[in-house]
């Protein structure tokens, strides 16, 4: 409803009206712009299917042999299991051009159906409920190459500069199985963790995940095996083989559960820069197990390891590729001056370990619980070493990035993420929910809190919402439901008449009643808007209202001259 405002010139409150109007509905044009047709081949990766739903993973052991000249792999992947309820019938994804070419379970071959993507293995012994049982899946092919790392997905072949091989895996959005034979969902993990043993040239390295447990050596192949063990649950697009010309250092950080190690993995020719870039990691874990908790994997320890591509939050092996250089190769996404003040990939990509790896969503729909908290870490570091004023400037600064152009949270089931607004809307939405709580401690106890609660579990964005608002004391439904299921941006408008602000939400969700602070003539004052017109008593004269800028709101002053 438009509401009369007396003295106000009747042609500017019809401008003013046709462009409200024109803001409605230019966003609810906008608002569900997908327009998918999804096929079965995307059911199958992204739902739990009755394949999936009757056995919980225990563990892997994922034997995989590189070889760097025909850029193929082969090997074999033991999955154990617990039967959950009856079922004999099993999915397992492989993503072609890989081939599953063998399932075993008690020395006998079984019957595999393949189906695109998806393999359905046919058990022939009994599946006794509680009963842990093994699968060993024999695999090997050419895996997809990235072609653009890491946000496509896939194996990356490179050379150092010596011409030795450079190689790593990135797939976060494709999935594990673009490489190796899992069940590739990340609702469900090995809550036993994983043995990695992983063979290359005698003259390189492997560096996976969790710690080195012993190293083998085939003089006859020529060859090396690295056998990594992950004590604690892991995210199958989180591990991961590096294959390099690597070289050794590391750090001790006494952290809040004890001594960490902290371990670093260079190619021979960048050592000395590594160790003055590096430095960084220890300052993030500084800032970081005070914002969120202990760092979520003291048992498997913590890695930095360089990459031919710029970088990823693999699991207790996080992957750097930023050129030794602060910001994001080099610039300062922000624009302020304060992303140059930290490597961007090593506080990115390590805050990933809280928000990923210990927290992970159950459905890459809600891929904001991971690239929107960790986006906010980057403003975290920032006021621990710098002040507050300093976080608030570079998440500001990033509201540039922020596209409005479909929901934040994708389609459910069918494996597809959001938005990438995930980043710097979801980073700006979290910093501003913190001036909502306006309680430094009582936000610092909700992050902590979540790294508590969920330690090492999948979840779903209502249970991170419902977490924050029943901690905070205030409902932020409104709030989580206009910033991640929709793209229009609430407007605070306002006009001043007689002494009175009158103020309402407008561009925004039923229901939509966010706090708010403003300004009046410099002087602070907390508003509950709807959508509803209220009003305040101001001083009369040249009275100038200021939305808080830590607010990801707009305005608009429909005060008449």
């Amino acid at each position: 409803m438009w509401i009369q405002i007396p003295n106000f010139d009747f042609n500017m409150r019809l401008l003013l009206l046709c462009f409200s109007l024109l803001l409605c509905l230019s966003a609810q044009a906008q608002m569900f712009p997908h327009g998918e047709e999804f096929t079965r081949q995307d059911t199958l990766r992204g739902t739990i299917t009755p394949e999936r739903a009757w056995w919980d993973l225990q563990y892997y052991h994922l034997e995989v042999a590189v070889h760097p000249e025909t850029k193929s792999l082969s090997g074999k992947n033991t999955v154990r299991y617990k039967v959950l309820e009856e079922g004999k019938r099993m999915q397992i994804d492989l993503q072609a051009p890989m081939e599953l070419t063998k399932a075993e379970q008690d020395g006998i071959s079984l019957e595999i159906e393949h189906e695109g993507n998806a393999h359905f293995i046919t058990m022939k012994s009994d599946q006794p409920l509680g009963e842990d049982k093994e699968l060993i899946l024999t695999f090997s092919g050419t895996p997809v190459e990235a072609v653009r790392p890491p946000w496509d997905g896939g194996l990356t072949w490179e050379k150092d500069s010596k011409g030795l091989p450079f190689i790593a895996n990135s797939n976060q959005g494709l999935g594990a199985s673009i490489w190796w034979p899992n069940k590739d969902h990340s609702y469900d993990e090995p809550d036993q963790g994983v043995v990695m043993s992983v063979t290359v040239p005698e003259n390189l390295m492997d560096v996976s995940n969790g710690r080195l447990i012993k190293t083998d050596h085939d003089k006859t192949a020529n060859t090396k095996t690295y056998h990594w063990e992950v004590k604690n649950p892991i995210n199958n697009y989180g591990i991961n083989i590096n294959v390099g010309d690597y070289v050794h250092f590391g750090d001790k950080y006494k952290g809040e559960k004890g001594e960490l190690d902290m371990d670093y993995y260079v190619l021979r020719e960048n050592l000395k820069k590594a160790k003055k870039q590096f430095k960084d990691a220890l300052r993030m874990m500084e800032a970081f197990e005070y914002w969120f908790g202990p760092y979520p994997f003291y048992e498997d320890s913590y890695k930095l390891v360089e990459t031919p591509y710029l970088g990823m939050e693999h699991q207790s092996s996080v992957t750097y590729g930023n050129n030794y250089e602060n910001g994001y190769l080099g610039r300062d996404l922000s624009g302020t001056g304060w992303g140059l003040k930290f490597d961007f990939i090593i506080i990115h990509e390590s805050g990933h370990e809280w928000f990923a790896n210990n927290i992970t969503y159950r459905d890459i729909a809600d891929m904001w619980v991971h690239e929107g908290f960790t986006s906010y870490s980057e403003n975290l570091f920032l006021d621990y070493f710098y002040g507050e004023e300093a976080g608030s400037a570079y998440t500001l600064g990033l509201r540039k990035g922020i596209k409005n152009d479909i929901p934040i949270i994708g389609t459910y089931g069918v494996n597809q993420e959001g938005s990438g607004d995930m980043y710097n809307k979801g980073h700006n939405m979290l910093h501003m929910i913190r001036q909502i709580v306006n309680d430094d401690e009582k936000w610092r106890s909700i992050l902590r809190g979540l790294n508590s609660e969920f330690y090492h579990k999948t979840v779903t964005t209502r249970q991170i919402e419902n977490y924050i608002s029943q901690k905070a004391g205030i409902d932020l439904s409104p709030v989580f439901d206009q910033y991640l299921r929709d793209i229009r941006i609430p407007i605070f408008s306002y006009y001043l008449e007689e002494g009175e602000l009158f103020y309402r939400w407008e561009n925004v969700i039923d229901g939509f009643d966010m706090p708010v602070e403003i300004y009046v003539d410099g002087k602070e004052m907390k508003l509950k808007p709807t959508q509803q017109w209220k009003s305040e008593s101001v001083p009369q004269k040249n009275t100038k209202i200021v939305v808080d800028k830590d607010y990801y709101v707009t305005t608009m002053n429909l005060t008449g001259n």
